[in-house]
């Protein structure tokens, strides 16, 4: 088997795909054969780099269907798996891998001096159904409709931050956590399937979410000082770790945290 064999002609279904790691792993999964089925979420200002991202795909020589829809919205959600089915199928395909990478919430304290300016409890349900229940939503729908291949492989991205207290960080390190919980469920209730889910913790890395996290420069600060390799974690370390752990000699791994940080957390 050469390197590159064991993923070619194989789909992804990547749910934010348009930015940071989803689109990555979108542009890595392409260079090694595999066909990007890309959920995101963008406006007319941010849809040409939806396009870069289309364009690189199709010049690695892989397919690429993009849906522009609201990830957490039940009914675009079904609409698009019935219409991916149906190709699906009309070519004998199937999904290999399923990796979540939505990063939309409310950065609000749970208490301050000024209450209008406390998450709500709107605030707090959208941010976990967004982050983290709409994983097992997904996970469901394609289960439902047998389109999950042999051995397939489930992703979650998670963060330091389900850990670790970062300012106005709450409502999305609960839905980090919660992401967590249901991935060690799903793994064991898909094991008997071949499939394995497995939550990816990335070091600090320069993404448009972590831009938006008040504070950041402190985060990205802390994080140089304690990577023993004295650099932030790459788009690309998340990707070629999502490569490795898709070869079938990682069929044993599922229900874990794993660290891609470099040892960032050692120290």
């Amino acid at each position: 088997m050469e390197i590159k064999n064991w993923l070619k002609d194989e789909w992804a279904l990547i749910l934010g795909s348009s930015s940071g790691f989803g689109a990555e792993v979108s542009k890595k999964l392409s260079q090694y054969g595999v066909n990007i089925i890309g959920i995101h979420l963008d406006r007319k200002g941010t849809m040409q780099n939806v396009e870069e991202i289309i364009n690189t795909i199709e010049k690695n020589g892989s397919k690429a269907k993009f849906y522009n829809i609201n990830a957490a919205d039940e009914t675009k959600r079904r609409e698009c798996l019935d219409e991916v089915s149906e190709f699906l199928k009309n070519n004998e395909k199937k999904i290999k891998i399923l990796l979540h990478s939505l990063a939309f919430g409310s950065l609000k304290p749970y208490v301050s001096e000024d209450n209008s300016a406390n998450v709500t409890q709107k605030n707090m349900e959208m941010t976990l159904d967004v982050m983290a229940n709409s994983l097992v939503y997904w996970t469901q729908d394609v289960c439902s409709r047998k389109l999950f291949s042999k051995n397939a492989r489930i992703y979650a991205m998670s963060s330091a931050g389900s850990r670790k207290i970062w300012p106005t960080y709450g409502p999305v390190s609960a839905a980090k956590s919660a992401l967590e919980s249901h991935i060690r469920q799903l793994a064991v209730e898909l094991a008997p399937h071949g499939i394995t889910a497995n939550s990816l913790c990335a070091g600090v890395t320069l993404t448009p979410a972590l831009e938006k996290i008040p504070g950041n420069k402190e985060i990205v600060d802390g994080a140089l000082k304690a990577n023993p390799s004295n650099r932030l974690t790459l788009p690309e370390d998340v990707s070629g770790s999502i490569i490795a752990l898709s070869h079938p000699g990682a069929d044993w791994i599922t229900g874990n945290i794993i660290r891609i940080d470099g040892g960032e957390e050692l120290s």
